[in-house]
């Protein structure tokens, strides 16, 4: 089952870069109409969302660089920046490598008791790989959000 898990990773996170290739950093900060966020937020805060739920649960260092959580942070949006948040391929870069990083940080370590257990609706997240299953589903929805922008932006 762990490496069903890591598999899956790397397709969703394949289909979430896929879904940027050719994006210019303008294109990035349109917010369409109706929307609080822009391709660049929804890409940082899968990254975001990654580091917190695989690592800072599981008791290990998340690697955030600075300001990422005032920028993508759950609640957070452009609108509120207040500096100049990473480049497209910044963000592409350290998506990339998440992934490998995931795989070799928990590749035995799925059934780990979580250090932060967290509940969200209905569901309690007790482990690792519970958190890594829910992050699939999150980057699911935020890459169908950048898909959407993009064709409102074109």
């Amino acid at each position: 089952m762990n490496e069903a898990i890591f598999n899956q990773l790397d397709f969703a996170r394949g289909g979430t870069l896929k879904s940027v290739e050719n994006v210019t950093e303008q294109e990035a900060d349109i917010i369409p109409e109706g929307f609080a966020n822009s391709i660049r937020w929804n890409l940082g805060h899968i990254y975001t969302v990654h580091e917190q739920f695989a690592f800072a649960t599981a008791g290990e260092q998340p690697r955030l660089p600075e300001g990422f959580e005032a920028w993508f942070a759950t609640g957070t949006k452009p609108a509120d920046w207040k500096s100049k948040p990473p480049a497209i391929s910044e963000l592409v870069e350290l998506l990339q490598e998440q992934t490998t990083r995931i795989r070799e940080t928990f590749s035995n370590r799925l059934d780990q008791a979580s250090a932060h257990p967290l509940t969200i609706g209905p569901l309690t997240f007790e482990t690792v790989g519970e958190f890594l299953v829910f992050s699939l589903y999150h980057e699911g929805m935020h890459t169908q959000t950048i898909k959407a922008y993009r064709k409102l932006i074109k």
